[in-house]
C-alpha cells in the first residue's frame, strides 16, 4: 500500500525505474521533416531554426522537384516543408505528384508570395499548410506541430485571401492562357496566332479578364496576375 492507502503497483522487472524510482515516461519520437528548396542557403537557415527545437529533426534535404519525390519515397517523412517557386516542377505540382502517390503526405508549402491563386492552388495539390518565408522562425515551428497534429495551418493573412478569392468569378483556363500572354506582353493578334483563335475571340476573352479582374486595361490585367499569383514570370 502507498501513503493514500492505494495498492502500488511494482515496476516492470528491468525497468528504469525499478532501480530509480523515476515514473515511467513515454518516449516521443521527433518530428521528421523533409525540406525542400533550390537554395543552399535558406535549407541552411531552415535546419538551423529547426534544429533548435528538441522535438524536430531534419532528415533529409531535396534542391529540386525528382530529387524531393525520391526522397520523399525514401524516407517517408512526417512534415515536408516545400518551397512553392522551384525551377523545373514547382513547389505546386512537386505537392500534387506526392500526395497522388501518398495521400497521408503533410506537406506545408513556404513562399514569399501571398497571392490568392498561388494559396488556392497549394491547398488544391494538398498542401496542409501555407506559411510565409518572412513569417519563418516561432510561426514555422507552430505550423509544423499543428501540421503534424493532424490540422491545417493557415495565417490569417492566408485566410484573408482565400476569402478574397471566393469573392471574385473564377477564370477559365483558356482566359488563363490569354492572360499569361498578356503578362509577357503580347498584342492581340500575336496571342491569338499562339493559341490558335482569332483575333476576335481573343479580344472576348480579354474583355471577361478585364470584368472578372475588376480592372480597365491590360496593364491593370497584368499587375493584377501577378499579386494574385495568377501568372508568374520565369
Amino acid at each position: 500500500m502507498d501513503s493514500r492507502g492505494q495498492l502500488a503497483m511494482p515496476p516492470e522487472k528491468g525497468s528504469l525505474c525499478q532501480y530509480t524510482g523515476l515514473p515511467r515516461l513515454r518516449l516521443r519520437l521527433p518530428i521528421r521533416i523533409l525540406v525542400v528548396d533550390d537554395h543552399f542557403v535558406v535549407r541552411m537557415g531552415l535546419a538551423a531554426v529547426l534544429k533548435a527545437e528538441a522535438d524536430l529533426r531534419v532528415i533529409a534535404e531535396a534542391e529540386n522537384g525528382f530529387e524531393a519525390i525520391e526522397l520523399f519515397r525514401k524516407h517517408h517523412p512526417d512534415i515536408t516543408l516545400m518551397d512553392l517557386l522551384m525551377p523545373g516542377l514547382t513547389g505546386i505540382e512537386i505537392t500534387a505528384a506526392i500526395c497522388r502517390e501518398f495521400p497521408d503526405a503533410r506537406i506545408i508549402m513556404m513562399t514569399i508570395l501571398d497571392g490568392n491563386e498561388d494559396i488556392y492552388r497549394a491547398l488544391q495539390a494538398g498542401a496542409r499548410g501555407y506559411v510565409l518565408k518572412k513569417m519563418l522562425g516561432p510561426v514555422l515551428v507552430e505550423a509544423i506541430r499543428t501540421v503534424h497534429a493532424g490540422e491545417r495551418y493557415l495565417p490569417a493573412i492566408a485566410v484573408k485571401r482565400l476569402a478574397e478569392r471566393s469573392a471574385v468569378e473564377p477564370l477559365t483556363v483558356r482566359e488563363e492562357e490569354v492572360l499569361e500572354l498578356v503578362v509577357k506582353g503580347l498584342s492581340n493578334k500575336e496571342l491569338a496566332d499562339v493559341l490558335k483563335i482569332t483575333e476576335q475571340t481573343a479580344k472576348v476573352h480579354l474583355k471577361n479578364i478585364l470584368r472578372k479582374l475588376d480592372v480597365s486595361d491590360r496593364t491593370e490585367a497584368a499587375t493584377s496576375a501577378l499579386l494574385r499569383g495568377i501568372v508568374h514570370l520565369d
